[in-house]
Protein backbone atom coordinates (compact mmCIF):
# COMPACT_ATOMS: atom_id res chain seq x y z
CA UNK A 1 0.00 0.00 0.00
CA UNK A 2 1.01 3.68 -1.31
CA UNK A 3 0.23 6.31 1.50
CA UNK A 4 -1.72 9.49 0.15
CA UNK A 5 -0.04 12.63 0.73
CA UNK A 6 -2.21 13.42 3.79
CA UNK A 7 -1.18 9.77 5.15
CA UNK A 8 3.08 10.85 4.56
CA UNK A 9 2.03 14.33 6.18
CA UNK A 10 1.02 12.37 9.16
CA UNK A 11 3.50 10.24 9.45
CA UNK A 12 5.86 13.15 9.05
CA UNK A 13 3.77 14.82 12.12
CA UNK A 14 4.26 11.63 14.26
CA UNK A 15 7.91 11.69 13.77
CA UNK A 16 8.16 15.60 14.54
CA UNK A 17 6.00 14.96 18.06
CA UNK A 18 7.47 11.71 19.37
CA UNK A 19 11.21 13.52 18.96
CA UNK A 20 9.92 16.24 20.87
CA UNK A 21 8.44 14.38 23.78
CA UNK A 22 11.59 12.24 23.66
CA UNK A 23 14.11 15.47 23.76
CA UNK A 24 12.10 16.79 26.72
CA UNK A 25 12.65 14.08 28.64
CA UNK A 26 14.12 14.77 31.93
CA UNK A 27 18.03 12.99 32.00
CA UNK A 28 16.73 11.02 35.09
CA UNK A 29 12.97 9.70 33.30
CA UNK A 30 15.35 8.60 30.41
CA UNK A 31 18.18 6.61 33.06
CA UNK A 32 15.33 4.90 34.73
CA UNK A 33 14.02 3.86 31.97
CA UNK A 34 17.15 2.92 30.12
CA UNK A 35 17.94 0.54 33.48
CA UNK A 36 14.31 -0.72 33.25
CA UNK A 37 14.60 -1.84 29.60
CA UNK A 38 18.07 -3.02 30.34
CA UNK A 39 16.92 -5.15 32.90
CA UNK A 40 13.45 -6.35 30.49
CA UNK A 41 15.40 -7.22 27.66
CA UNK A 42 18.03 -9.43 29.50
CA UNK A 43 15.29 -11.45 31.59
CA UNK A 44 13.36 -11.99 28.03
CA UNK A 45 16.52 -13.04 26.50
CA UNK A 46 17.51 -15.30 29.72
CA UNK A 47 14.54 -17.21 29.14
CA UNK A 48 15.47 -17.73 25.34
CA UNK A 49 18.16 -20.08 23.52
CA UNK A 50 19.31 -17.19 21.96
CA UNK A 51 23.16 -16.36 21.44
CA UNK A 52 23.44 -13.60 18.59
CA UNK A 53 21.51 -10.43 19.15
CA UNK A 54 21.66 -7.38 16.66
CA UNK A 55 21.43 -4.59 18.83
CA UNK A 56 22.36 -0.91 18.46
CA UNK A 57 24.16 1.91 20.24
CA UNK A 58 21.59 4.76 21.19
CA UNK A 59 21.86 7.94 19.62
CA UNK A 60 20.61 11.05 21.29
CA UNK A 61 17.29 10.68 23.58
CA UNK A 62 17.00 6.95 22.13
CA UNK A 63 15.79 4.25 24.59
CA UNK A 64 18.69 1.93 25.28
CA UNK A 65 22.09 2.05 26.70
CA UNK A 66 25.70 0.77 26.06
CA UNK A 67 25.13 -0.68 29.57
CA UNK A 68 22.96 -2.96 28.11
CA UNK A 69 25.49 -4.36 25.49
CA UNK A 70 27.82 -4.62 28.23
CA UNK A 71 25.63 -6.66 30.01
CA UNK A 72 24.23 -9.28 27.07
CA UNK A 73 28.28 -9.98 26.31
CA UNK A 74 28.73 -10.44 30.36
CA UNK A 75 26.04 -13.12 29.62
CA UNK A 76 27.38 -14.69 27.13
CA UNK A 77 25.52 -13.28 23.78
CA UNK A 78 27.64 -12.31 20.85
CA UNK A 79 26.35 -8.78 19.88
CA UNK A 80 26.25 -7.49 16.63
CA UNK A 81 25.87 -3.59 15.54
CA UNK A 82 24.96 -2.02 12.64
CA UNK A 83 27.54 -0.68 10.25
CA UNK A 84 26.30 2.08 7.89
CA UNK A 85 27.17 1.15 4.00
CA UNK A 86 25.82 3.64 2.01
CA UNK A 87 22.12 2.94 1.11
CA UNK A 88 22.73 -0.44 1.23
CA UNK A 89 21.25 -2.75 3.77
CA UNK A 90 22.63 -2.08 7.33
CA UNK A 91 26.69 -4.58 7.67
CA UNK A 92 26.87 -5.71 10.96
CA UNK A 93 30.15 -6.54 13.23
CA UNK A 94 30.71 -7.50 16.36
CA UNK A 95 30.51 -5.50 19.88
CA UNK A 96 33.76 -6.15 21.68
CA UNK A 97 33.21 -3.48 24.58
CA UNK A 98 33.40 0.71 24.27
CA UNK A 99 36.76 0.68 23.31
CA UNK A 100 35.66 -0.78 20.40
CA UNK A 101 33.76 1.71 19.17
CA UNK A 102 34.28 4.81 17.06
CA UNK A 103 33.03 7.86 15.64
CA UNK A 104 30.60 7.47 12.36
CA UNK A 105 28.28 9.43 10.02
CA UNK A 106 25.10 10.80 11.34
CA UNK A 107 26.20 11.19 14.77
CA UNK A 108 26.46 6.91 15.36
CA UNK A 109 28.81 4.82 17.18
CA UNK A 110 30.12 1.76 14.97
CA UNK A 111 32.18 -0.79 15.72
CA UNK A 112 36.33 -0.74 14.67
CA UNK A 113 36.05 -4.58 15.01
CA UNK A 114 36.30 -6.45 11.54
CA UNK A 115 32.78 -5.57 9.34
CA UNK A 116 31.19 -9.12 8.67
CA UNK A 117 28.71 -8.19 5.79
CA UNK A 118 24.50 -7.42 5.96
CA UNK A 119 23.91 -11.37 5.62
CA UNK A 120 25.74 -11.36 9.15
CA UNK A 121 21.78 -10.31 10.40
CA UNK A 122 20.30 -14.10 9.76
CA UNK A 123 23.06 -15.56 12.83
CA UNK A 124 20.64 -13.81 15.00
CA UNK A 125 17.96 -15.20 17.07
CA UNK A 126 17.26 -11.37 18.19
CA UNK A 127 17.30 -8.14 16.69
CA UNK A 128 16.69 -5.03 18.96
CA UNK A 129 15.24 -2.18 16.04
CA UNK A 130 15.29 1.44 17.31
CA UNK A 131 12.17 2.90 16.52
CA UNK A 132 9.96 6.15 17.43
CA UNK A 133 6.91 4.16 17.33
CA UNK A 134 5.51 0.88 16.64
CA UNK A 135 1.52 -0.01 16.73
CA UNK A 136 -0.43 -3.61 17.74
CA UNK A 137 0.11 -4.80 14.33
CA UNK A 138 4.05 -4.28 14.19
CA UNK A 139 4.07 -1.52 12.37
CA UNK A 140 7.54 0.31 13.20
CA UNK A 141 7.52 3.98 12.51
CA UNK A 142 11.73 4.48 12.04
CA UNK A 143 13.45 7.87 11.29
CA UNK A 144 12.34 7.55 7.45
CA UNK A 145 15.73 6.79 5.87
CA UNK A 146 14.91 3.00 5.60
CA UNK A 147 17.99 1.58 6.55
CA UNK A 148 16.24 -1.16 8.91
CA UNK A 149 13.42 -1.88 6.40
CA UNK A 150 16.65 -2.83 3.75
CA UNK A 151 18.32 -5.02 6.53
CA UNK A 152 15.25 -6.66 8.51
CA UNK A 153 14.21 -8.73 5.19
CA UNK A 154 17.96 -10.42 5.58
CA UNK A 155 17.21 -11.59 9.50
CA UNK A 156 16.16 -15.44 9.30
CA UNK A 157 12.25 -16.06 9.48
CA UNK A 158 12.59 -17.28 13.03
CA UNK A 159 14.50 -14.05 14.15
CA UNK A 160 12.46 -11.95 16.94
CA UNK A 161 12.61 -8.80 15.75
CA UNK A 162 11.87 -6.76 18.62
CA UNK A 163 11.39 -2.75 18.74
CA UNK A 164 12.60 -1.11 22.16
CA UNK A 165 10.32 2.03 22.49
CA UNK A 166 9.32 4.07 25.41
CA UNK A 167 5.45 2.68 26.73
CA UNK A 168 3.65 6.20 25.04
CA UNK A 169 5.56 4.69 21.91
CA UNK A 170 3.43 1.82 22.03
CA UNK A 171 0.90 2.31 19.82
CA UNK A 172 -2.91 1.25 18.44
CA UNK A 173 -2.11 2.17 15.29
CA UNK A 174 0.51 3.92 13.05
CA UNK A 175 0.48 4.70 8.91
CA UNK A 176 1.69 2.01 7.10
CA UNK A 177 3.72 1.54 3.51
CA UNK A 178 3.77 -1.61 1.48
CA UNK A 179 7.63 -1.66 2.40
CA UNK A 180 7.60 -1.24 6.04
CA UNK A 181 8.82 -4.55 7.80
CA UNK A 182 7.18 -5.63 10.39
CA UNK A 183 8.31 -6.40 13.66
CA UNK A 184 7.55 -9.31 15.67
CA UNK A 185 7.81 -7.97 19.27
CA UNK A 186 7.94 -4.49 21.03
CA UNK A 187 10.15 -4.02 23.93
CA UNK A 188 9.10 -0.91 26.43
CA UNK A 189 10.38 -0.07 29.83
CA UNK A 190 7.33 -0.99 31.98
CA UNK A 191 5.54 -3.43 29.69
CA UNK A 192 8.37 -5.67 29.24
CA UNK A 193 8.56 -7.77 25.46
CA UNK A 194 5.13 -7.98 24.00
CA UNK A 195 4.74 -10.62 21.04
CA UNK A 196 3.52 -8.94 17.81
CA UNK A 197 0.60 -8.71 16.53
CA UNK A 198 -2.12 -8.53 19.48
Amino acid sequence: MTLSEDELNRKEQWRRRLGSERDALTERTRTEENRALRTTIIEWLSETRITTVCAYVPVGSEPGSPELLDSLVARGHRVLLPVMAGRNPLEWAAYEGPDSLRRATYGLLEPSTPHLGAGAISEAGAVLVPALAVDRRGVRLGKGAGFYDRSLPLADDSAELAAVVRDSEFVEELPAEAHDVRVTGVVTPASGFTRLPV
